[in-house]
Parts: C-alpha cells; sequence; structure tokens
C-alpha cells in the first residue's frame, strides 16, 4: 500500500515495483479497468503477463457510445450475453453478430465494441471455475470502497503516517478474512483449459 498523489504512471509504476522488490512473483493474470496510468505501468512491470480488462467496466464504458438513452438497457443486455458465452469462440462470434446489427443505427458504438470487447475475452483463458470470478475487478472494488467509507469518517488526516495506520489496519482484516473465511478461489486441482 501506499499514498501518492495522483493515479499518473509513475505513481502506478513506483507501486508495482515496489511489490516486485519485496518479492511479489509468479503474477498469472491481472485483472483491472483501463486506466491510462495503471495500463501504462502494467505492460512496463508486468508486461508478459495477461491481462483482463474488467468486463463491468467495459459495459459501463459503452454507455458514453450509444446514441439514444432508450438503447442504453438494450446494449447492456447485448454485451452481458457476449460475456456470458461458454468460449472465446463464441463470445467473438456473438460480439461480431452485434457489431454487425449497430453497424448502421450506431457506428461509433460498434467500432467501440469491436475494438474494446475483446479486451474482455482474457477470462477464457483460466479454467472454467476460475472466470466467473476473475473477470471483474469486483472483489478489489469492494475492499476499495470499505476503504473510502472508513477513512470518509476520519476526514482529515494529520499526516500520511495517519491514514496509512487507518488503512493498513483494515487491510489486514480483510486480509485476515480472505485467509480464515469463505475460499473465493480454489486453486486445487485447476487446469488451463485445452487450447
Amino acid at each position: 500500500m501506499s499514498v501518492a498523489l495522483s493515479e499518473a504512471e509513475a505513481h502506478w509504476r513506483t507501486s508495482f515495483q515496489s511489490l516486485v522488490q519485496r518479492g511479489l512473483y509468479g503474477v498469472t493474470f491481472i485483472v483491472s479497468d483501463d486506466h491510462p496510468g495503471m495500463a501504462a505501468a502494467r505492460k512496463a512491470v508486468f508486461g508478459a503477463v495477461p491481462w483482463q480488462r474488467c468486463q463491468f467496466h467495459l459495459q459501463q464504458n459503452a454507455q458514453a457510445y450509444v446514441p439514444r438513452l432508450d438503447q442504453r438497457a438494450e446494449v447492456a443486455r447485448a454485451i452481458r450475453c457476449v460475456f456470458e458465452c461458454a468460449t472465446r469462440s463464441a463470445a467473438e462470434q456473438r460480439l461480431k453478430g452485434i457489431v454487425t446489427h449497430l453497424a448502421k443505427s450506431a457506428p461509433q458504438l460498434a467500432a467501440w465494441l469491436e475494438e474494446n470487447l475483446p479486451q474482455g475475452f482474457t477470462v477464457f483463458l483460466l479454467p472454467a471455475a476460475h472466470q466467473q470470478r476473475l473477470r471483474t475487478s469486483k472483489a478489489l472494488e469492494r475492499v476499495s470502497q470499505e476503504l473510502k467509507r472508513r477513512t470518509r469518517i476520519a476526514r482529515v488526516f494529520p499526516n500520511e503516517s495517519s491514514i496509512l495506520r487507518l488503512i493498513t489496519v483494515l487491510l489486514c482484516e480483510t486480509s485476515d478474512d480472505w485467509e480464515t473465511g469463505k475460499i473465493y478461489l480454489n486453486m486445487e486441482n485447476q487446469n488451463p483449459p485445452s487450447v
């Protein structure tokens, strides 16, 4: 954990490099949104690691390209149908059909979907049992929301050390829950799918 003034690439890179210097190894999969600073740092430090763009964020980002408000629910359903496919080839086929369907009525949306939605297909590299949990950054978003909720109560921190102490305690509690509570991902007997 670190405190930074912004989410610029330099801050993300420093944070990622610090993790590696402190012993992080064996990273095999990364899930995040497409934040520019984080993306550049991720490529620089973990360039060979497969990246999954958060499907939830993709669906939200697509809404900016929907030409009419009354189409938003339909587009959201169509995107969910793509992400709910059992295989990457099925998802690609369904996406192709949606892009063709929208090409005339919403060309900007169709182009955006064709370019961006495949970034949410990396999850198909994982065992089927892990795909549902690792298709979004939902687990991390929950932690982030809880940290925000707890730090808003204090409102003002006298110095950087005080916020670091509070967040460290909260993250230790979360870690304890993850280690002793319900298993989020069972890594035993899981082999990647054959391609």
